[in-house]
């Protein structure tokens, strides 16, 4: 079942079939946090998450997925709107669909990183872990590099 939203000529919805996936694919290829990344690898991220497409018009013109349970955790991922239509607020509605949806409440814990973005996240109950020490991650910085060798 999808959700969508609509906000005068933008619209955003969980339809994994309208997403453009060679626009998601070419933004995430250039970001900091997914340069190199294999396009099979970001078609079955989007396959096993729940993606928001942000559109205006037809165009899409942002992306969002999560990755949950729908129980108790849910990572953040791939948050991005085009350079030529930021600074609308359409990043701040993004999220605020995404903290709404119906299948992401009452969750326990929620988790993203980044590395710039800090401001817009806070503003949705994101903050530093507050117990650094108990968390562990296991980091691979060049997957992407690797994989292509």
């Amino acid at each position: 079942m999808s959700f969508s939203l609509i906000r005068g000529e933008f619209s955003i919805s969980t339809d994994r079939e309208a997403l453009d996936l060679d626009l998601i694919y070419g933004f995430l290829t250039k970001s900091y946090w997914a340069a190199c990344i294999p396009r099979d690898v970001v078609a079955r991220s989007v396959q096993n998450s729940l993606c928001f497409g942000l559109y205006c018009g037809k165009q899409q013109i942002g992306f969002a997925r999560v990755i949950s349970d729908y129980a108790t955790y849910a990572y953040l991922a791939d948050v991005f709107v085009l350079d030529e239509f930021r600074g609308l607020g359409l990043g701040k509605w993004l999220m605020g669909c995404i903290m709404a949806h119906p299948q992401l409440q009452s969750l326990r814990r929620w988790s993203l990183v980044t590395r710039d973005a800090h401001g817009l996240y806070q503003q949705y109950g994101f903050s530093a872990l507050a117990s650094p020490e108990r968390h562990m991650e296991r980091y691979n910085r060049n997957v992407y590099r690797e994989s292509q060798l």
